[in-house]
């Protein structure tokens, strides 16, 4: 077992700050949306809005290990400060790409709610943590979530999602993973045949 340097009076805070801040990001990027910024006021309650502290020790095969598999966000937002060890990679242009650490920077990620709200104005991006050979990495993660009840409601004329509850949302993710080994995500609720 190992111990966090951090106070829980500093997680307080942190998640505080962070909860505040993905408000109003969500707010502006609802907005640029034209829809209805209170929406998260209403919607991401406390309970089901979260703090996660990662440890992710040193591997000697760092290329055969993942510290985190490649993913997306099951959330609206995400916001992540990461050590100065790095890691973190996500997808453009179909290649990894390497996230330069910056400790005066956090990370924001679009989570799948978010592109499902928005009708994929806004996309989540695939992202993935990878192994340091020598030395440990943390990061804090806030994640925005709505109440399980909460339905997201695909916008625009031509709605690529159907609506669904976080609840049944979260649901679909775990069962996919105890079924397949990985998550399936958004597709299983998409209005397009494939």
């Amino acid at each position: 077992m190992f111990y966090f340097s951090y106070h829980s009076s500093a997680m307080e805070r942190f998640a505080s700050e962070s909860e505040a801040l993905a408000h109003t990001l969500a707010e502006v990027l609802a907005e640029k949306l034209e829809r209805k910024s209170n929406f998260f006021k209403e919607n991401c309650v406390r309970n089901t809005c979260y703090v996660r502290m990662n440890r992710y020790p040193p591997c000697p095969k760092p290329s055969e290990v993942y510290g985190l598999m490649p993913h997306t966000d099951s959330d609206f937002l995400t916001i992540l400060y990461q050590d100065q060890v790095g890691g973190l990679q996500l997808i453009k242009d179909n290649r990894w790409v390497a996230v330069k650490p910056n400790p005066r920077a956090l990370i924001i990620n679009i989570g799948d709610l978010f592109q499902a709200w928005s009708n994929g104005m806004y996309k989540s991006v695939e992202h993935r943590v990878m192994t340091n050979p020598t030395m440990e990495r943390f990061s804090t993660a806030y994640f925005l979530c709505p109440s399980y009840d909460a339905v997201i409601e695909c916008s625009g004329d031509c709605p690529s999602y159907r609506n669904f509850s976080f609840r049944e949302f979260r649901q679909q993710v775990q069962d996919d993973v105890k079924k397949l080994g990985y998550k399936v995500g958004l597709p299983r609720f998409s209005n397009h045949l494939y």
